[in-house]
């Protein structure tokens, strides 16, 4: 960009490795956002030791993109190895002017509206990471995932940021201003099995940030063995979540019920810390022999007499209530129990499974 050229209003950030199955069709849809979207776009590429055809494909598309007025900044390494989605991402942006950042994956494609329709929610949400509804390819893949991402309220949005799923709008989804992203700093870059798009929105959220979804399809997101997604363990997000709900809901609660009697329940129970286990003062459940054994004894603990929790009908149990039930596999019925109680969300009761 020249000394005297203003900066682009929005800067797409592309991280990318070993991804020219879909590279041009990603590329594709990148270059029609300037259809309807009026202001200054550059598309800003860091390469992460890609050993395909994505760095001459990046090469081939810089001419197209820049013959139809948008500037791209390619960087990149050629290191034996990649060093992970939150250090590509991090040299992305910093290569990047951008007053806004849009955040695509090279295997994912832009429907044809995103960056004008997320542009104009952004300006007037300016504390928002802002996302959107979604497809997945293919259709059938993670369906109820998708279900939850594009059906739950603008208050769960921030409500159900404790469960299984991760961020309430998932990282591919994701547009924010550059000032929300410099107020984390960054993401992590602790590389492969990292989940860095949900550390920092936790941190976002922490330092008094929010979230808004445009409540429109416009994002296809593939669903494929390669994705990075995958290499997360699912024990290193438990561990993640249980440390938030921690800090975030239990820290200000005296006492609580853990919802669910069953393995998740007691998992739950034994990843708190000490303080917080002796807050919990029962566990629900509708499993008549579960209820009937009446207690929980806590096997693991050090201390003497071993810590007793009892076990109860939700009907007789009281708020709040930690639930550590998953949502759409009991046929509604889990669903109809918690709305019988007439409890609000957020104050009564969090998800956390």
């Amino acid at each position: 960009m020249g000394f005297d050229e203003p900066a682009p209003d929005v800067s797409i950030i592309l991280p990318v490795y070993n991804a020219d199955k879909w590279l041009e069709e990603c590329l594709e849809s990148i270059l029609n956002q300037g259809q309807s979207f009026s202001g200054k776009l550059e598309l800003s590429v860091f390469d992460d030791a890609s050993s395909d055809d994505s760095p001459s494909i990046l090469e081939r598309w810089k001419t197209k993109f820049e013959e139809a007025g948008i500037a791209v900044v390619l960087g990149g390494h050629s290191e034996s190895k990649p060093n992970g989605v939150g250090f590509a991402k991090n040299r992305a942006i910093a290569q990047s002017c951008g007053k806004y950042l849009c955040f695509q994956d090279a295997d994912d494609v832009m429907g044809q509206d995103r960056v004008k329709l997320q542009y104009d929610a952004a300006k007037v949400h300016p504390n928002c990471i802002v996302g959107c509804c979604f497809n997945r390819s293919p259709a059938d893949s993670t369906l109820r995932y998708t279900k939850w991402c594009n059906t739950i309220s603008s208050q769960q949005l921030l409500t159900q940021i404790y469960t299984s799923h991760g961020p309430t709008v998932i990282m591919p989804t994701w547009f924010c201003s550059r000032e929300v992203f410099d107020r984390i700093g960054g993401f992590n870059e602790g590389g492969k099995g990292v989940p860095e798009d949900l550390l920092f929105f936790l941190d976002h959220l922490k330092h008094g940030g929010s979230v808004y979804r445009v409540d429109q399809c416009l994002l296809m997101y593939r669903y494929h063995p390669d994705a990075a997604t995958h290499s997360v363990h699912s024990e290193t997000i438990w561990n993640i979540r249980v440390e938030a709900i921690q800090e975030r809901v239990l820290s200000k609660w005296q006492t609580f019920t853990i919802w669910n009697a069953g393995k998740e329940g007691r998992k739950f129970y034994r990843a708190l810390n000490e303080e917080n286990q002796k807050k919990v003062v029962a566990f629900c459940d509708v499993d008549i022999k579960k209820i009937t054994k009446g207690v929980y004894i806590y096997e693991e603990s050090k201390e003497q007499p071993k810590p007793r929790v009892p076990i109860i009908h939700f009907s007789d149990a009281k708020p709040p209530f930690i639930i550590c039930v998953k949502l759409d596999l009991t046929g509604g019925n889990f669903e109809a129990n918690l709305a019988s109680l007439n409890l609000t969300e957020g104050i009564n009761y969090y998800h956390f499974n």
